[in-house]
């Protein structure tokens, strides 16, 4: 099951159909980061694991970020994995309306992919995947742009304006 809760009115000003893309990228996450699961569809979701995801502001995801990471800014999204006694429930999933929004105009995309990646980026998170060296960062953004692929979103990595000017990947 996938729980979107919107926060910030910001979110469903923005984009009416957030919660609903929300859902897609976690379902496309779950199925992308379990190949192995043969034979396995939407349906059968639950079988991954239970994900919460808020939608929220810069102010609360600053306060997360300061009481959780010692990072007293606001950051675009922060994944919080569920310890494994909480099965089914992997975790929860929060993103910044202000810090999401201005990424996605700064690298000339719609706001609804650079939600479908950080959504999908925290899932991954959850699952246990990481970018804290250069090999897991190679090996998760494969596996992002895998994810997106599926959802028909372009890789959200891929330089801009003929630059070869590297993204900011999320945090």
């Amino acid at each position: 099951m996938i729980e979107v809760e919107i926060e910030a009115d910001a979110w469903a000003d923005a984009l009416p159909e957030a919660a609903s893309i929300c859902r897609r990228a976690a379902e496309a996450a779950l199925l992308g980061a379990r190949p192995h699961q043969e034979n396995l569809d939407v349906e059968g979701l639950e079988t991954l694991g239970e994900v919460s995801i808020l939608l929220t502001d810069d102010q609360e995801l600053r306060d997360l970020n300061a009481r959780f990471r010692g990072q007293d800014k606001p950051t675009n999204v922060l994944s919080f994995p569920s310890p494994e006694h909480f099965a089914p429930h992997l975790g929860d999933v929060a993103l910044a309306y202000e810090t999401c929004a201005r990424e996605a105009a700064e690298q000339g995309k719609p706001l609804a992919h650079h939600l479908s990646h950080l959504v999908a980026h925290g899932v991954l998170h959850l699952l246990g995947w990481d970018h804290q060296t250069d090999a897991e960062a190679d090996e998760m953004e494969a596996l992002e742009r895998t994810v997106l692929a599926a959802l028909g979103i372009p890789d959200p990595y891929a330089a801009r304006n003929g630059t070869d000017a590297e993204l900011r990947r999320p945090e």
